[in-house]
């Protein structure tokens, strides 16, 4: 169901977060991403994956407020729904063209202030 994520600034493989751990706990619940690596140097960091996607978060002092990821998916119905079921609010379910294209969308704002973008193409019929 996830696709692809790319990120609004420098590297969907390191977000930054305040704790590694808090990251770990909140987006393995809400988005069902699993930690599949974790270190420390250059700085504390882990990676999650989730369908073969891969997400990372970094102690890296950047502002995670500025910051986040456009995650696509397969079925943006089913994403809002398991979302919701897991408390995770969700905002703006809107309709967005970008380059003639239209695009089912979302926002999930996380507890640490990074932003996602849900989206998904719309066939026309």
């Amino acid at each position: 169901m996830y696709v692809a994520a790319f990120p609004f600034a420098d590297n969907v493989l390191a977000l930054p977060v305040e704790d590694i751990s808090q990251a770990v706990k909140w987006y393995g619940g809400a988005f069902g991403l699993k930690e599949v690596e974790r270190r420390e140097s250059p700085l504390p960091a882990v990676i999650m994956e989730r369908d073969g996607l891969q997400i990372g978060f970094a102690i890296n002092g950047r502002d995670p407020e500025q910051e986040g990821a456009a995650i696509l998916v397969t079925d943006i119905q089913r994403a809002r729904d398991e979302l919701e079921a897991k408390g995770v609010k969700i905002v703006n379910w809107r309709v967005d063209e970008r380059d003639g294209e239209k695009f089912q969308v979302f926002f999930v704002v996380a507890p640490d202030g990074l932003c996602f973008y849900f989206h998904q193409p719309i066939d026309e019929v």
